[in-house]
């Protein structure tokens, strides 16, 4: 297992898999440790993935100062973890909660970013938050479910601030674009490979400046690809438009059928979806005059 030093010392871990061109990626969770990404639907055959394992999670050692789980106090590890792989500029990846580590790291290393891509991303770093207003509009898409009626209140409270362990497991399939023997078994690693003191620290006040990581990413020259579920909540598909509408040249793919997971629902639309983004030349010639190429439904 290779790791490598933080700047505080940290010693952080990571994990290869497949061969290719390299793509850094981020979890999500937050903080929750990398393995729940597997092989992003068979992305392997394409890139060589170099994951990261969070501090605190994973493989990676706890930090002596636990303020350092907070969000922007990571960038650093992403930039030690760039550096330690030799890379001038990087193809960067990361999932939901991720989306805000690597938009914070995008905002303060522009130059060291090629292209960015979001799954199902977060973009507090932006200011921009998925409300419980979304969530219920999210949530009232799944009403032919069989599970529906059993989840739907413990869904509801886990966005009012008041749900139990109980209710998270009843809300699980919420987050699924298939409940089925896959969903299940990817969902019953959560907690084990979760840091929940982490996740806690991880948004705690001053972790983010909306306003000038906003300025930055306006005049950001890097092509950006955001991928969302069509039945996920957070983002649901029209805030990803707020989100990449944001920047000068982003691309949207909503995934029908996806949930907040879109390489376990679709794998091989989410698979051809990045990996055509990725080994797309530059494609100024294409662009649109606003910099969007649109969205992309596959």
């Amino acid at each position: 297992m290779p790791t490598f030093t933080a700047s505080d010392g940290t010693r952080l871990a990571h994990h290869t898999r497949g061969d290719g061109e390299p793509l850094l990626c981020l979890p999500g969770g937050p903080m929750r440790a990398s393995a729940y990404l597997g092989d992003l639907g068979g992305l392997t055959r394409h890139r060589r993935l170099c994951v990261l394992d969070l501090r605190g999670t994973g493989d990676s050692a706890p930090p002596a100062d636990p303020a350092t789980y907070r969000c922007d106090r990571q960038v650093d590890d992403v930039e030690a973890f760039r550096a330690h792989l030799g890379l001038d500029r990087i193809d960067l990846l990361a999932h939901s909660a991720g989306g805000d580590l690597a938009l914070l790291y995008a905002v303060r290393h522009p130059g060291r970013v090629r292209t960015l891509t979001l799954v199902t991303g977060r973009a507090r770093a932006l200011g921009v938050d998925f409300t419980a207003e979304h969530r219920a509009e999210g949530a009232a898409r799944r009403s032919a479910e069989p599970w529906f009626e059993s989840a739907r209140e413990a869904y509801g409270r886990i966005w009012a601030g008041t749900a139990t362990d109980a209710d998270w497991d009843a809300a699980t399939p919420f987050f699924y674009g298939r409940w089925d023997a896959v969903a299940r078994a990817h969902a019953a690693t959560d907690v084990e490979q979760t840091n929940e003191d982490a996740a806690d620290r991880y948004v705690a006040p001053g972790a983010f400046r909306p306003a000038e990581a906003r300025a930055v990413v306006a005049a950001w020259d890097t092509r950006v690809l955001l991928v969302t579920g069509e039945l996920d909540s957070g983002p649901l598909p029209r805030v990803a438009v707020v989100v990449a509408d944001l920047f000068r040249r982003a691309e949207l793919a909503v995934l029908p059928g996806a949930g907040h997971f879109p390489w376990l629902d679709v794998p091989e639309v989410f698979r051809e979806t990045v990996a055509g983004f990725l080994d797309r030349e530059d494609g100024r010639e294409d662009d649109r005059e606003d910099g969007r190429e649109g969205d992309r439904r596959g």
